[in-house]
């Protein structure tokens, strides 16, 4: 299901990610979730999760238990 801010999102990406990463989360997730949702409920699910995961790794990236900015010119 979309969210609508990022206080909808889980706890535990509020709780590990910056607030502009957790932006970038919903924003990706909720494209996902209206461009696939022809999908059965599951797979789009998990869908909209990985597409999200991999915008929040193009311009962050994980220094220990932390999410930093990337500073590799990636994304």
């Amino acid at each position: 299901m979309p969210y609508p801010t990022i206080d909808d999102l889980p706890e535990s990406l509020r709780r590990h990610l910056p607030e502009h990463a957790q932006e970038i989360f919903r924003a990706a997730f909720n494209n996902a979730w209206a461009r696939y949702r022809a999908l059965p409920p599951a797979a789009l699910e998990e869908r909209a999760h990985r597409i999200a995961w991999a915008a929040v790794k193009r311009s962050y990236r994980k220094a220990g238990d932390v999410w930093v900015p990337r500073e590799d010119g990636f994304g």
